[in-house]
């Protein structure tokens, strides 16, 4: 099955989950929202999340993570990790608990029962201030350095999800390369930024509990240019999002750390 095909499935089976009013059991015994998914595009698949993130896992991310920030790197052509102009948020890796665990477990049952855990990389919280942004880039690697079979391949999947976002005005997501949808109920919901020039692609507002998911890869495992994107500049307030990234294989508890 592809791909694709795995987590339309996954999606319908979440909007039945959510028609129906009922949570959930899981193994580890979480109780995970009934969150509501909105197809955006097939190709590159970009998918929109309503009330993934929990009011108190909000918190408790937030609280858990107070103090741990630290300007955000960024990898250049060679590899090397540093802090560039391009990428002026602070950044910080969310230690694994139970509540972690099972924001973790929401994130690989979307993309089907065959996606392992040791595939996730760590949960990584990013905050934005004002005037703060990270320019356009693709979260696949182009350097074959990081994508090798001994770090889990390339990463095959992202969500980004708004975990806090405190008297934000800007500060939007943009794809430039993903027709935005025509719907009005994206613009009365406030999922997208309709004042946004159609030409420009798709910007989300940072909706918290929202979430943004898409594919990274084509078929042949190459980068898919068309996922490009940027977290545009916040003008007032605070943003605070979630970076989930799942790998093309498994990576090693050097990286994942312990479960």
């Amino acid at each position: 099955m592809s791909l694709f095909r795995s987590i339309y499935c996954a999606a319908l089976t979440v909007a039945a989950v959510t028609a129906h009013g009922s949570h959930e059991q899981s193994v580890l015994s979480c109780q995970h929202p009934s969150y509501q998914s909105h197809i955006v595009s097939k190709s590159p698949l970009v998918i929109y999340l309503d009330g993934f993130l929990t009011p108190d896992e909000q918190v408790h991310l937030q609280a858990t993570t107070k103090d741990t920030f630290s300007r955000s790197a960024v990898a250049d052509q060679a590899g090397a990790q540093g802090q560039r102009q391009t990428r002026t948020s602070q950044s910080t890796n969310i230690e694994r608990e139970d509540i972690v665990r099972c924001i973790e477990e929401r994130a690989l049952l979307f993309q089907g029962f065959d996606t392992p855990r040791a595939s996730l990389e760590p949960l990584q919280l990013v905050k934005y201030g004002k005037g703060e942004r990270y320019h356009f880039h693709t979260d696949w690697f182009t350097n074959p350095g990081h994508a090798s079979s001994a770090v889990g391949g390339n990463r095959a999947s992202s969500f980004f999800v708004y975990v806090s976002a405190e008297n934000i005005t800007g500060g939007g997501t943009n794809f430039p390369m993903v027709a935005p949808p025509h719907d009005e109920r994206w613009c009365d919901a406030g999922f997208v930024d309709c004042d946004e020039p159609w030409d420009n692609g798709v910007t989300f507002r940072p909706v918290v509990g929202n979430a943004i998911f898409w594919q990274n890869l084509l078929d042949d495992g190459a980068g898919d240019q068309r996922t490009l994107h940027a977290g545009l500049p916040v003008t007032g307030g605070e943003k605070i999002g979630m970076n989930i990234w799942t790998r093309q294989g498994v990576l090693s508890e050097d990286i994942r750390g312990k479960d």
